[in-house]
């Protein structure tokens, strides 16, 4: 599905729009009008249609943009900034959607990420954009932007939060979209890096409620969610960082299609993103701790099973000693006919089990 926006600068307002109302190349339009083609979930037809003959890219710039249909296998293309000519080539992950957590409060919104292999998306209609039992696959989404002096193209087969508020706030505030389409990608970004923000805040509570599990009950299950945690954080981490050097670049003034007016705005979604960086990387160290905190709590538990083990083998044993002695059926055995050998025996058993259950206490081995 294509949605169009063009602001005309003639009557200075901002319309829907459709291809046939543009020119048949970008550079026909007029050179104050600027227009924002959203791609969603589109068919090699309409991909053809944008990248081939209204913006022609390059063709691996074309590669990159539509990697996720056509190699599934693979996932999607990692965060990059390219420079080309005519346009700026852009890819980014937005994060994937939130799937309930094993030992999250079901009712309370708690949810991790879903597992790479398994992340789903919305099934395309019939004959639309590829089969989506191989779009299933996808490891994370892709955005892909081109970005012109007058045009912004963002192309994505999954339905995206940060698109649509972006549409949403220039259906509000229309006479933002004559800002050009940097200052309409950053909206995009934005929203990409507000994203971070509650996944962040759940790992960290994750990580906090399996901290006070895992002293009062280290078990396997406990393991299996502080290695799943584990994997989320390498994600958010290595996606974070890769974005992280895309935003960079762009406030750094290396590209002329990003405006020295508009890199304050860059500037402001990379301090978010460097701090949600920083809690990744405070979250990947935790987890860290807490591995090592749960071999040592397993080695400890399995010291206290072993310590109460061998005090039971050490008070059993002088009574196995008794009882084996006076198992012994000698003529001259002492207490062979003494009318109180048999409690006398069992005393000294229950005897030497006390005195040493009382010689452990003493020592402070128990």
């Amino acid at each position: 599905m294509i949605h169009i926006v063009r602001w005309h600068a003639n009557t200075g307002r901002a319309e829907p729009a459709s291809l046939d109302d543009l020119p048949p190349a970008f550079g026909e339009l007029p050179a104050e009008d600027v227009v924002w083609i959203d791609l969603a979930d589109p068919t090699p037809e309409e991909e053809d249609r944008v990248f081939r003959r209204f913006l022609p890219v390059h063709s691996l710039t074309l590669d990159d943009i539509t990697k996720p249909r056509r190699e599934p296998e693979q996932g999607s293309h990692l965060p990059k900034v390219e420079e080309f000519p005519d346009y700026l080539f852009v890819v980014v992950n937005p994060l994937p959607v939130l799937t309930p957590s094993p030992l999250g409060e079901r009712g309370r919104g708690e949810g991790t990420l879903a597992k790479p292999d398994s992340i789903p998306i919305p099934p395309h209609p019939q004959g639309r954009g590829g089969s989506a039992k191989r779009l299933n696959k996808l490891a994370r989404p892709q955005l892909s932007a081109v970005l012109t002096h007058h045009i912004l193209v963002t192309h994505h087969y999954s339905p995206l939060p940060c698109v649509l508020d972006g549409q949403s706030q220039l259906a509000r505030h229309g006479e933002n979209l004559r800002r050009g389409p940097d200052f309409i990608f950053h909206l995009i970004l934005d929203g990409i890096v507000d994203e971070y923000a509650p996944v962040v805040d759940r790992i960290s509570e994750r990580l906090d409620k399996l901290e006070g599990v895992m002293f009062r009950r280290p078990t396997p299950k406990v393991l299996a969610e502080l290695l799943r945690v584990k994997r989320e954080v390498s994600y958010m981490r290595k996606t974070l960082i890769l974005e992280r050097e895309v935003l960079a670049r762009l406030i750094r003034g290396e590209f002329d299609l990003v405006d020295e007016r508009e890199i304050a705005y860059y500037r402001n979604v990379y301090d978010h993103l460097v701090r949600y960086t920083d809690l990744i990387e405070s979250a990947r160290e935790m987890v860290s701790d807490l591995m090592q905190t749960h071999l040592a709590a397993t080695s400890n538990k399995l010291n206290e099973i072993m310590k109460v083990l061998t005090m039971i083998s050490t008070v059993v044993m002088p009574m196995n000693l008794i009882a084996g002695i006076y198992g012994m059926n000698f003529a001259n055995l002492p207490e062979k006919d003494w009318q109180y050998g048999y409690p006398f025996a069992l005393g000294l058993m229950a005897l030497t089990a006390v005195a040493s259950y009382t010689l452990f206490r003493w020592r402070k081995w128990l």
